[in-house]
C-alpha cells in the first residue's frame, strides 16, 4: 500500500476506504493536495505547544498537516459522521495528540479544551457555515479572545468582503465587524483544481490576528447599525439610518458623519462612533 510523507496512506485511498463522497448538503470540497495542506498548517505559526482547532476535518487532510507540523493537540470537530473512521486511524497514528468531536461547530463551546498553550482556529471551513462561524469568533466575549490568531479559508468574494477598505464595492457589515477587533490578511489563494471535487470559485486563506485593545463598542449594536447602512448602500445615511432610529440626524451629527455620506463612505472606527452614540442616545431615551 502506498504511504503519504507522514507515514499515513494518501487522502484519495482514504476517501476510497471510507466512502468519503463529498456532500454538497454538507458544504463540503476535500483538500487532497498535501503541500497545500502543510502550507496552511505552517501559516498558523509555530505550532508546537499550541492547541488547534479544526472544523470541517473530512478525510483528515489539514488535520494530518497540522500534527505533522507539530501542533501539540488538534480538536476536530466533523459532523458528518462518515468521516470520523478515518480521523480515528489519524489519532491513531499520532496517541494523544488528536481529540474528535463529532457535532456541529455552530454549538461547539471550545472553553473545555483549552490548554496552557496558545490556542489556534485553523479550518478549511465548510462554504455554507463560514460566515456564521466566523462571525461567532469575532463577536465572542471576553475579549482579546481564546485564540491567538485564526487561519481560515474562504471563498475568495468572501475572503474580499472581509479585508475591504471603505469606498470599494466590497467594504459592507463584514469588513466592520473582522477589521473592528482584529487585523485580517488574505495570504494565498487555491484554485479550485486543488478540491474534490473542485469549487466554481477560488478560495483564498485569511489570517486574523486579534487587536489587543479594539474601540470599545457592544458588538450586537455595531453589528445593528453596520445592518441598518448597509442595508440601504446606495443611499445616503440620512435615509438608510431610519431603520435604526426615526431621526437619524442628531445621530449622525454627534458622531461628525455628514448625513449625504454613504455607508461605504464611513470608516471602521466612524461606524464604531455611530454605534457607542446610538447606545448613549438610547439609553437617554429610556
Amino acid at each position: 500500500m502506498t504511504v503519504a510523507h507522514d507515514g499515513l496512506p494518501p487522502l484519495r485511498d482514504v476517501i476510497r476506504k471510507h466512502d468519503l463522497i463529498a456532500r454538497k448538503s454538507l458544504g463540503q470540497n476535500f483538500l487532497l493536495d498535501l503541500n497545500l495542506t502543510g502550507r496552511i498548517a505552517r501559516a498558523a505559526g509555530p505550532l508546537p505547544g499550541a492547541t488547534v482547532i479544526e472544523v470541517g476535518p473530512g478525510p483528515g487532510g489539514l488535520t494530518r498537516a497540522l500534527l505533522s507540523e507539530g501542533a501539540t493537540r488538534v480538536v476536530a470537530i466533523e459532523r458528518d459522521s462518515r468521516a470520523i473512521a478515518a480521523l480515528q486511524e489519524v489519532a491513531d497514528h499520532y496517541p494523544g495528540r488528536l481529540t474528535i468531536i463529532e457535532g456541529d461547530a455552530l454549538d461547539f463551546d471550545p472553553a473545555p479544551y483549552l490548554g496552557d498553550g496558545p490556542v489556534r482556529v485553523v479550518a478549511n471551513l465548510p462554504y455554507n457555515i463560514a460566515t456564521p462561524l466566523l462571525i461567532g469568533w469575532l463577536e465572542v466575549d471576553p475579549w482579546p479572545p481564546f485564540y491567538d490568531r485564526l487561519v481560515l479559508m474562504f471563498q475568495r468574494e468572501v475572503a474580499e468582503r472581509i479585508v475591504a477598505r471603505p469606498e470599494t464595492k466590497d467594504y459592507g457589515r463584514l469588513s466592520i465587524l473582522a477589521q473592528w477587533r482584529t487585523q485580517p490578511k488574505i495570504l494565498f489563494d487555491i484554485a479550485p483544481s486543488a478540491f474534490v471535487p473542485p469549487p466554481k470559485v477560488t478560495s483564498s486563506v485569511v489570517e486574523f490576528v486579534p487587536r489587543p485593545s479594539p474601540a470599545p463598542c457592544d458588538r450586537r449594536i455595531l453589528g445593528r447599525v453596520a445592518e441598518a447602512a448597509f442595508g440601504q448602500r446606495r443611499k445616503m445615511l440620512r435615509q438608510s439610518l431610519k431603520s435604526l432610529t426615526a431621526d437619524p440626524l442628531p445621530l449622525l451629527e454627534a458622531a461628525n458623519i455628514a448625513p449625504t455620506d454613504r455607508a461605504e463612505d464611513i470608516p471602521v472606527d466612524g461606524f464604531v462612533r455611530l454605534a457607542r452614540l446610538y447606545e448613549t442616545m438610547n439609553d437617554k431615551q429610556e
